[in-house]
């Protein structure tokens, strides 16, 4: 049974690396599946609760930051608390068309709602590059904790 979940949980840990790029995948979760897999695989005896508690508020991490980040490049762009809303509205409005979706999804839904609010294209623009560079940066981090996350992994597994 071990071979069946370390090669279960090396195909769930590749495609949740892939899904933390890509849309429409849990990717985080899918990596925190795959090291829980691998645990299991070892019986628990390296990879215990402890670093799978751990592992588990590092995924839910990769959300907020990815989520606080979105909302604070347009905080930071001096938008609206609509804008801020828009931008949430257009992330999840472009999930279905796959990354051009969450490329462009963030920024026109902070440019439309801040346009409901000022009548100022210029205003509007700098909401909608705001929630595209929070969404780069929040996308960024949620790699590296992924990254991290791994590293704690494999570190449990081959050194302690």
């Amino acid at each position: 049974m071990a071979p069946l979940l370390w090669i279960l949980a090396l195909v769930l840990i590749a495609v949740g690396i892939a899904g933390t790029v890509l849309p429409a995948l849990p990717g985080p979760v899918l990596v925190f599946a795959g090291i829980v897999a691998g645990a299991w695989a070892g019986g628990f005896e390296r990879v215990g609760p402890a670093i799978l508690i751990l592992l588990g508020l590092l995924t839910v991490l990769t959300y907020v930051v990815d989520l606080a980040a979105t909302a604070l490049g347009v905080r930071r762009s001096g938008a609206s608390n609509r804008a801020v809303a828009g931008t949430l509205i257009g992330m999840l409005a472009g999930l279905p068309f796959g990354l051009p979706g969450l490329l462009i999804g963030p920024f026109a839904g902070a440019l439309v709602a801040e346009l409901t609010v000022r009548n100022d294209l210029r205003k509007a623009s700098q909401a909608g590059l705001g929630a595209w560079l929070g969404f780069l940066i929040g996308s960024i981090v949620k790699l590296a904790l992924v990254f991290t996350m791994l590293g704690i992994f494999l570190g449990a597994l081959f050194l302690f």
